[in-house]
């Protein structure tokens, strides 16, 4: 079991102490955090108390995070595209359709399952059972690069570059509409949507700071190509940004319009480019991918139309 203990500051004053959870701790929704209140594993200045409490300046919340139960998430033999690998980590081409992790209803034929299977038990424990050696994530229906440890050391190396924004995440992505500017920011915090849980919003309410940078690097007949650099990586971050700034990208179904293009089958959305230091050689590497077909075929017939 694991111990965590956050004083409230100031901004925090008079906010109720499962959303306050929820902000403090990495993939802890509201739900979960009253659970963990109600479950006697939170305690504030010593003292249970329920979960509508509200924070005081200098409250000691007290968190005992129960160990990961074990589950039976079995390695299967599934084709990986494997870019780089090494006996610390390896960077992998995810496909758009595949999901990264195991999660409720879904435990197979995730790129866990497959990594299971290929690095035979080698990879870092930090993230639990149902995560082993995952660094960071992308969407479903997302393709492109991410990088996995084989081990707790270089998991924490990998971790700490991303939290200080040394590590390089570049996206290429298609959306809707043109720029009259060749860059911009988008520096808007993002958190859970206020009533559908599944999505994510900018708000100013139990959010987290977020920031994407862009350029144009085609304009195209009612659309527009990005590149986009993350400085943050929040949950849906490019996807939230860009539908935020009028410009959702094409074919998403959550955050685009309704008439959604199904010939994408899913966001026009791929990580091609990650780089990072290694975590035992200290050398910088960086590697990318090509756009996958879905992508390609929409970007070639919207320059034919253009």
């Amino acid at each position: 079991m694991e111990n965590k203990i956050f004083i409230v500051v100031e901004d925090k004053v008079g906010e109720r102490l499962d959303s306050f959870l929820a902000f403090m701790l990495d993939d802890v929704s509201r739900s979960s955090a009253s659970k963990m209140i109600s479950n006697g594993n939170v305690t504030v200045n010593g003292k249970s108390v329920s979960k509508s409490y509200k924070l005081c300046l200098s409250d000691e919340v007290n968190v005992m995070i129960d160990d990961p139960v074990e589950l039976d998430v079995l390695p299967q033999d599934i084709p990986l595209d494997i870019v780089y690998e090494d006996d610390d980590l390896l960077v992998v081409n995810k496909p758009k359709g595949m999901v990264v992790h195991p999660a409720a209803g879904n435990y197979t034929d995730t790129l866990v399952n497959a990594l299971m299977h290929h690095c035979k038990g080698s990879l870092s424990g930090i993230n639990g059972v149902l995560r082993p050696g995952i660094v960071h994530r992308i969407d479903k229906n997302t393709s492109g690069l991410l990088i996995v440890a084989k081990n707790d050391r270089a998991h924490k190396h990998l971790a700490l570059q991303i939290k200080e924004h040394s590590f390089t995440r570049e996206y290429l992505t298609i959306v809707y509409g043109g720029f009259k500017d060749d860059n911009g920011t988008v520096d808007a915090p993002i958190g859970r949507h206020p009533i559908d849980r599944k999505k994510m919003c900018v708000t100013d309410k139990n959010s987290k700071n977020a920031v994407t940078h862009y350029t144009v690097l085609e304009r195209l007949s009612g659309y527009t190509m990005l590149k986009c650099k993350l400085e943050t990586g929040r949950t849906h971050q490019i996807r939230v940004h860009m539908a935020y700034i009028g410009h959702p990208v094409a074919g998403d179904d959550v955050y685009g319009p309704k008439k959604v293009i199904k010939s994408l089958n899913g966001q026009c959305l791929h990580a091609y480019k990650i780089g990072f230091i290694h975590p035992v050689t200290n050398e910088y590497l960086e590697f990318t991918s090509e756009i996958p077909p879905e992508f390609s075929s929409f970007l070639h017939n919207l320059q034919k139309m253009y």
